[in-house]
C-alpha cells in the first residue's frame, strides 16, 4: 500500500496518508494510457469542416457548349471539379470523430495514470484545502508553493465552489471532482493536488 505525505498549502508535512493500492499503486501501462488519450482527443474533436460538393455550389446545370466540332474540351456542367468555382471531389463534410473504448480498459488507464504521477512525485494530498475568498490571486499564491507557472490540475469536492470560483481566471489551473477526473488532464497535469476530503471518493470510484 503506497503512503505519502500529507501537505497543507504551504507544502510543508502535517503528516502521512495511506493510498489505495488499485488506484495509486499499479504497474504504469504507458500503451493504455495513449490509447485513452487518443480516444478522448478524439471525442473532443468539432467536426464541423465542411465543402460544397459539385451538386451544392451554384452555377446552371446546363452544358456550356456542345460537345463536337468547337476545338475545345468536352464540357458537362459549369459546376465540373476541375473549374474554378467548381464544387470538392473529396472535401470534409461534418462528421462525428468520437468513439468509445471498454469501461474496464479506460478505468486501468486511469489507475495507471494516477499511478505514475504517484511514483513521480507530481501528486500531493492536501489537508484543509479551501480559500478564505473565492479570488484568483489567493488561489494562485497558494500554488506557488507547488510550482507555479506549470499546469496544475485540483481535484476538490463540488461543495467547495471557493475553489472552482477562483481557478475560472486561472488558465493553467483546472479543477475537478472525483466523478469527473479523466485521463487526458492527468497526464496533462505537471502537479497533482488531492483533497484530503476527496481521497475517499476517488478511491471509491475508480477502483
Amino acid at each position: 500500500m503506497p503512503t505519502i505525505d500529507l501537505v497543507d498549502l504551504q507544502k510543508k508535512k502535517v503528516g502521512t496518508v495511506d493510498l489505495s493500492p488499485q488506484v495509486f499503486g499499479c504497474e504504469p501501462r504507458a500503451a493504455l494510457v495513449h490509447e485513452a488519450v487518443i480516444m478522448q482527443r478524439a471525442c473532443g474533436r468539432r467536426g464541423t469542416a465542411s465543402t460544397l460538393r459539385r451538386g451544392e455550389v451554384s452555377g446552371s446545370g446546363k452544358k456550356p457548349w456542345k460537345q463536337k466540332h468547337t476545338g475545345r474540351a468536352r464540357a458537362g456542367s459549369l459546376r465540373s471539379p476541375v473549374w474554378r468555382h467548381g464544387g470538392s471531389v473529396f472535401g470534409p463534410k461534418p462528421r462525428n470523430y468520437g468513439y468509445s473504448m471498454p469501461k474496464k480498459k479506460y478505468r486501468a488507464a486511469l489507475q495507471s495514470a494516477l499511478s505514475a504521477k504517484v511514483a513521480e512525485g507530481k501528486l500531493f494530498v492536501v489537508s484543509g484545502l479551501s480559500l478564505q475568498q473565492p479570488k484568483a490571486k489567493l488561489l494562485s499564491q497558494a500554488l506557488k508553493q507547488f510550482g507555479r507557472g506549470v499546469h496544475v490540475l485540483v481535484v476538490s469536492g463540488k461543495s467547495q465552489t471557493d475553489i472552482f470560483q477562483a481557478a475560472m481566471n486561472l488558465t493553467d489551473v483546472k479543477v475537478l471532482s472525483a466523478d469527473q477526473l479523466n485521463v487526458y488532464d492527468i497526464v496533462r497535469a505537471n502537479v497533482i493536488l488531492l483533497s484530503e476530503r476527496e481521497l475517499g471518493p476517488v478511491s471509491e470510484a475508480w477502483s
